[in-house]
């Protein structure tokens, strides 16, 4: 995944369904985008995301190492992504292929494919990312 740069707590967090259960997460051809963010402020999405009305939330990568998390969004986003503390891996519109075992050493699903919609919807996840960097920075401001 892409490193932010920036500070975050730690966190974990992982399910992995059988082989048999997954499925290419992205387009119908499994092609995608990846907005990575900290994980602190990505697992507050990930909570906004499911409280919110249906299944918002596409498959989510979480690399431990670099204490980061990673959705996957359609191929093309990274050509408008502007989201402060993220970045989204430009594709060119190609589109990244994903497989369903998590493509990064240090990485496991938070959110596997095939358990979520096939892609976050990025004027959802950008909604959710800004509510939760608020949250994050209220819960800060407390201490």
């Amino acid at each position: 995944m892409v490193e932010t740069g920036m500070e975050t707590g730690r966190s974990a967090g992982s399910c992995t369904p059988p082989m048999s259960a997954r499925r290419p997460p992205g387009g119908a051809d499994g092609a995608c985008d990846l907005v990575t963010v900290p994980a602190r402020q990505g697992l507050e999405a990930v909570d906004i995301l499911r409280r919110g009305a249906g299944d918002a939330v596409g498959p989510v990568l979480h690399d431990d190492d670099r204490d980061l998390l990673g959705f996957l969004v359609p191929p093309g986003t990274a050509a408008g992504w502007d989201v402060p503390g993220s970045t989204c891996t430009e594709t060119d519109g190609r589109g990244l292929r994903m497989p369903a075992e998590p493509p990064v050493a240090g990485s496991d699903w938070l959110l596997p494919p095939g358990d979520t919609e096939p892609a976050t919807d990025p004027a959802v996840l950008r909604a959710a990312l800004d509510e939760a960097a608020r949250l994050l920075a209220a819960l800060d401001n407390c201490r």
